[in-house]
């Protein structure tokens, strides 16, 4: 089928396509054209990847738009979201537009109604239906992308209830299920009432084998000689092979750390092949590598990619996994070393992709457990650039013969798993159930049973008991907790439960943050009841501090100078007169909507000082060290508040890192994560009429901005964050006020003389004449003595020498 017979698009679309490339649709695009796609007909596509799901999700959209209608994009991942952005956008020539909205669980996105097409996350759509989004109702064409991950016991759920009340609202919408090949998709079309499309067909043949000896055995008996030469691994002698032949590589490993291990092996192997302007590129992006944050991890990514090698996992920050993407893509970086994320949607197909590790360490499993099927074929799917590889080959590795036979007839000749609903689990049905009552979905027991009959769940199950009994223990933990009333066999949302469900909170994070905020109100102020510092502790083994310990007292100092960090112990025999910052993100720290750091070697008789030293600070009951999986989660959530006060007293953010064995990405995410949660305790804390609001909002600014209490208004100036605000405190600037008045070449000397970076400041600050021309740099004696007396000119380059790149939120 050409562009021009395919029916429904606006005029030019056709054009467009062939101006692309697209000459033919593929056989699976032009059998989803046949089976109505673009006259609104539901349908799931079950295809490899890299066989143009995304152009199947483009027709049906644009033919929505073309019909008058508004569709909606969803992605599991924020990454996608923006990348599927940029994608879409070229249909803006045509009067399409293009919004995408992935963050900020409280906002209804009415700016999204002016908008055609919107991309955005599943939960952010989840939290769109709970604040009633006036244009939720107005969708004709819903695309579902990687639905097969509704069979993810963390994600899944919120994707399916949000289909299901997609549908409920709009009875006639048009759902297309871009799907891997997974084993049930006739299923899941059945459960969406929708058209299938299943094909094993790809643009490219993909060769699957396993590397032993000296050679890949392939799928279909082949042989391909990739002899593994003196000490040499098997995974240096196979990129070496592929950029040999110019090809790219990607290596999927199972942790972080052999992410970074292998990039650095396996530059070794790039580097030697290439040429002087490619060193040239690399050292370029080397450098703005370096330039996004000040830390080891960057540094040691900037070095890979020095040598032609990057390493991609969850521990970057996200301008560090763009860059290394969009390298990739341009074929500049050879080989890309990643943790499976990669291979969850993000377009970065090579020529050869090697599985090297095949097992993942699972802590429910107690150990090593083998990866899916389908995980699998999701990595060895990345093989194969259309237009530029002749081919693609897929490759995991043996060292013997019976391993061998083992992964030919575990991943490479099977079939991948069929996928299964996680619905019906309390943790998942705790926080749908309440939005669904709270926006109105259901208001009885059985009106939540009929509305949970549009599931997966139920599709696959009928009528087992199990979602009934569930939904009971659910609704009654909700009551108990006073999110919900019952009389007369009506049931409906309290103040309190809606304020939950409108926050996106899973309602055990809210009793928690609840129970913590009335138990400070009860206590506040008074004399603790027993001094529970003395209370009797099992006495401990006296051992040889373990490699890597940090003491309590160290934890308490800031790295750069010495000072004493904000947690000073208060009086552990009185509670403090308001909650404390360590005491508030303890709180929160403890919620299931954290993931709080786990304890290594030595941390558990760290943080049990440091808890009690402390002690009076906890917005609630310390467990006895004798309750050892409580006492130990205690502990685990005081590490999390720790690394969270460090980054609040302005502690560098390559100290931090390495202080908790942390990447950038995960402060990133644990920062991020606990503003969200704060910023939720201060609006519960004002339902609750609770004294303790300002508190909670001090320490969320403090974590927004990364900044202690004086540094509040300063950092919140844009283009300015935490360093440039101390400067600027230290300089005698104080205030936005003070910025808005002060002399012009103190502003400039405090900046370290960087002259645009000092104008776009004043200009946001609301500076009349924010120009800084002939303005000369001046340097206060207070500025001096804190800087230690460097009197190096710096370049304006935009960047801040240790301005974290999570200092500008």
């Amino acid at each position: 089928m050409k562009p021009a017979e395919i029916p429904g698009l606006p005029p030019g679309v056709d054009d467009q396509l062939a101006g692309e490339g697209i000459e033919e649709l593929y056989p699976p695009q032009a059998e989803a054209v046949e089976a109505g796609l673009t006259d609104g007909e539901s349908l799931v596509a079950s295809v490899p990847t890299a066989s143009g799901k995304t152009l199947i999700a483009e027709l049906a959209m644009l033919s929505a738009v073309q019909r008058g209608g508004k569709a909606l994009y969803i992605v599991p991942l924020r990454a996608l979201a923006s990348e599927k952005k940029t994608e879409f956008e070229r249909w803006e020539d045509h009067g399409i537009s293009v919004g995408v909205s992935t963050g900020n669980y409280e906002s209804s996105g009415e700016w999204l109604a002016s908008r055609d097409i919107i991309v955005a996350t599943s939960e952010k759509v989840d939290s769109l239906v709970r604040n009633n989004a006036g244009w939720i109702d107005q969708l004709s064409c819903v695309v579902a992308d990687e639905v097969h991950l509704v069979d993810d016991r963390n994600r899944g759920p919120t994707l399916e209830v949000t289909l299901a009340k997609l549908r409920q609202i709009n009875p006639g919408l048009q759902v297309v299920a871009l799907s891997a090949t997974v084993g049930n998709a006739d299923e899941v079309a059945d459960w969406l009432d929708a058209e299938l499309v299943h094909s094993e067909w790809r643009p490219i043949d993909l060769r699957m084998g396993v590397h032993f000896g000296n050679a890949i055995n392939f799928d279909d008996g082949s042989q391909r000689e990739v002899p593994v030469e003196g000490s040499q691994r098997q995974t240096e002698a196979l990129v070496g092979d592929t950029l040999d032949e110019g090809g790219s590589t990607l290596v999927f490993v199972n942790s972080r750390r052999n992410a970074e291990s292998a990039a650095k092996r396996q530059g070794g192997v790039v580097e030697r092949r290439l040429d002087s302007d490619e060193k040239a590129d690399l050292q370029d992006l080397a450098e703005e590598i370096r330039g996004v944050s000040d830390t080891e991890t960057s540094d040691d990514l900037a070095d890979c990619i020095e040598n032609g090698a990057a390493f991609h996992h969850a521990g970057l920050a996200s301008e560090h996994r763009s860059l290394v993407e969009d390298a990739f893509r341009d074929r500049l970086l050879k080989v890309i070393c990643a943790t499976p994320t990669l291979a969850a949607g993000v377009n970065t197909p090579s020529r050869r992709v090697i599985v090297r590790d095949w097992r993942r360490y699972d802590g429910e499993f107690g150990g090593m457990k083998p990866l899916d099927v389908l995980e699998i074929h999701q990595m060895c799917g990345r093989a194969g650039r259309p237009g530029l590889d002749p081919y693609g080959e897929a490759v995991l590795l043996s060292k013997d013969a019976d391993t061998m036979d083992e992964l030919f007839e575990r991943y490479i000749w099977a079939d991948p798993e069929a996928v299964r609903s996680k619905l019906a689990a309390e943790p998942a049905l705790r926080t749908h159930l309440l939005a669904t009552i709270s926006s109105g979905f259901a208001n009885s027991r059985e009106g939540l049973l009929e509305f949970l009959e549009a599931t997966l769940y139920a599709t696959q199950t009928g009528d087992d008991g199990r979602l009934e009994s569930v939904t009971d223990s659910v609704l009654a933990y909700l009551e108990a907790n006073d999110f919900i009333e019952r009389e007369d066999g009506t049931i409906r949302a309290t103040n309190i439960g809606h304020t939950v469900s409108r926050l996106y909170l899973d309602p055990m994070s809210a009793a928690e943050i609840v129970d913590g905020l009335q138990y400070a109100e009860q206590n506040r102020g008074e004399e603790a009841a027993t001094s529970e510092g003395q209370r009797e502790r099992p006495a401990a083994d006296e051992e040889a501090e373990p490699e890597g310990f940090v003491s309590a007292s160290e934890l308490q100092t800031d790295a750069e100078d010495g000072s004493e960090s904000e947690t000073e112990p208060v009086d552990d025999s009185q509670p403090p007169a308001r909650p404390t910052p360590l005491g508030l993100y303890h709180l929160v720290s403890r919620t299931p909507d954290m993931y709080d750091l786990y304890l290594k070697s030595g941390d558990r008789e760290t943080y049990t000082e440091l808890c009690y030293e402390h002690e009076a600070e906890f917005l609630g009951r310390v467990p006895s060290e004798y309750e050892d999986v409580a006492f130990e989660e205690w502990l685990s959530a005081l590490k999390t508040a720790k690394l969270l006060d460090d980054w609040a007293s302005e502690v560098d953010e390559d100290r931090i890192t390495e202080r908790y064995g942390v990447g950038p990405g995960d402060i990133r995410g644990k920062v991020e994560t606990a503003e969200w949660l704060l910023g939720a305790a201060e609006q519960l804390a004002g339902t609750l009429e609770l004294s303790s609001r300002v508190a909670v909002r001090e320490a969320k600014k403090r974590i927004e901005y990364g900044v202690r209490e004086e540094l509040i208004d300063l950092a919140g100036v844009r283009n300015v964050g935490r360093k440039r605000a101390r400067r600027l405190f230290e300089a005698g600037i104080e205030s936005r006020a003070d910025l808005r008045e002060a002399d012009k070449g103190v502003v400039l000397g405090a900046l370290r003389g960087r002259q645009k970076t000092a104008e776009t400041i004043l200009e946001n600050v609301g500076r009349e004449d924010p120009s800084l021309e002939d303005v000369e740099a001046v340097e206060t004696e207070t500025a001096a003595v804190a800087r230690g007396g460097s009197g190096e000119p710096e370049s304006d380059n935009g960047t801040d020498d240790g301005q974290s790149s999570l200092g500008d939120f």
